[in-house]
């Protein structure tokens, strides 16, 4: 599952039709420095699977940040509590406080949404 942000540059909207001028230059500069501010935004290695392109869309040229991190989806929107069981074993295997426990399960208390792209595209503008 992957991610995309598009920046869409409404006032360039016009100048952008044209391919290699001085406003498609600006778009690649923006959304280049867009996806620069992700990739350290981003958590762990999430950062690794970003990459950005500039295409054509319905009113002109757009830049495109796509992320294309398994757990992307996750990340941005956050999980509620839930319970983590086991798969190919009869126990979860983990430490706490240095020493090895073993349990049947865990209830994991969720984790809050970080939507770093959104984040980003505002730093960047």
């Amino acid at each position: 599952m992957s991610v995309e942000v598009t920046i869409d540059p409404s006032r360039l909207a016009r100048l952008l039709r044209l391919r290699g001028g001085r406003a498609e230059r600006r778009l690649r500069e923006r959304t280049e420095r867009v996806a620069d501010i992700a990739r350290r935004e981003a958590p762990g290695s999430m950062g690794n699977y970003i990459s950005w392109k500039v295409q054509e869309g319905p009113r002109g040229l757009q830049g495109v940040i796509v992320c294309d991190h398994p757990a992307v989806r996750y990340v941005l929107d956050g999980t509620r509590p839930h319970i983590i069981r086991p798969r190919r074993a009869r126990a979860l295997r983990f430490e706490v406080d240095g020493r090895v426990v073993f349990s049947a399960f865990v209830r994991h208390p969720g984790t809050r949404a970080n939507n770093f792209l959104a984040r980003a595209l505002r730093l960047g503008r």
